[in-house]
């Protein structure tokens, strides 16, 4: 039986707030407007590949895990024209294929829906447990968010028997629901040393399910992960954000500067490096953070259970 279901708040998450995708296009255009070089990559993506792009595609009630990844045509294809893409196309573009998956199920996800929406946004969001419970700071898996990564697990080595290509970059979120879902996901597969990233955190503010740990507990929690540049000890993301919350559009922003880092790191000062084995990313991240990639990158609005995974192809075009 598939633990990856989503459900009516999974929809919510990825199809409400839609005035937030208009606010976060009108702060684009402004940032290109003043300062063009900050956000020099534009980001598309590129339907073909998997039917979560189609728009006809029911995404409450597909399942990637028993649709081979909702995959169109056989991996190696895959593989073979996205690979003709990136030789083909112009030295400013480059093509990525970035699988986006979600944290399996937290104590937080629990507690949120255990008390009403008006209780939960008075009072229990600011807390860390109800005597019962812990869900923060830094809120951890479930048993049941365990289990759902190691289906995922199962998932990957079926789909890597396929001809499914490991990816050559991993990123996670520096919350641990999403460290420990990765572990469990890839347990038993030799992966590139994940990268902690502060760039792909949930919604960061107000909500105590949502201040990570110092950097000391996450490297002893997770010795095999690295962690990116600059990377602080303390959550200093927490305090800018300690007395209004991040907005879903400014979410949207920090995910396209990610994009930018990502994108700008196969960039020589001329082209694209043709050559560089970054073709297939993988981010373990949260609901909010996948919502932003997907709106960032203009592909269709998609539901994604926890512990989910949606795979998309993105196209990035750099202005020079």
């Amino acid at each position: 039986m598939s633990l990856l279901v989503p459900n009516q708040r999974d929809h919510v998450d990825a199809h409400a707030d839609l005035d937030q995708d208009e606010l976060y296009r009108g702060l684009v255009e402004k940032i290109r407007l003043e300062s063009p070089q900050e956000l020099s990559w534009r980001f598309s993506a590129v339907p073909g590949f998997f039917v979560q792009s189609d728009p006809d595609t029911d995404d409450m009630n597909f399942n990637y895990a028993l649709q081979d990844f909702g995959l169109k045509k056989p991996w190696e294809q895959l593989i073979e024209e996205v690979d003709h893409l990136n030789e083909t196309s112009a030295g400013n573009e480059c093509y990525k294929v970035i699988f986006l998956a979600r944290h399996g199920q937290g104590f937080h996800n629990i507690a949120s829906q255990k008390f009403s929406k008006e209780d939960w946004m008075a009072k229990w969001r600011f807390l860390g447990t109800d005597g019962e419970i812990t869900w923060g700071p830094d809120s951890d898996l479930t048993e049941l968010g365990v289990q759902q990564a190691v289906q995922n697990n199962e998932f990957w080595l079926d789909q890597l028997s396929k001809g499914a290509p490991i990816p050559s970059k991993f990123f996670v979120s520096p919350l641990r629901r999403s460290a420990s879902t990765l572990v469990h996901t890839w347990k038993s597969i030799d992966i590139p040393k994940p990268v902690v990233c502060e760039g792909v955190r949930e919604t960061i503010g107000l909500h105590l399910c949502h201040k990570r740990s110092t950097k000391s507990t996450i490297k002893q929690l997770f010795p095999n992960f690295d962690f990116e540049p600059g990377f602080t000890e303390d959550d200093q993301l927490e305090r800018v954000y300690s007395s209004e919350k991040e907005q879903l559009h400014e979410q949207f922003l920090r995910i396209n500067y990610f994009l930018q880092k990502l994108f700008e790191s196969d960039w020589d000062g001329e082209k694209v490096d043709k050559s560089a084995d970054s073709t297939f990313v993988n981010v373990t991240s949260h609901a909010g953070t996948m919502r932003a990639f997907i709106t960032v990158v203009d592909h269709r609005k998609f539901t994604i259970p926890t512990g989910g995974q949606i795979p998309i192809v993105v196209k990035g075009v750099r202005k020079v």
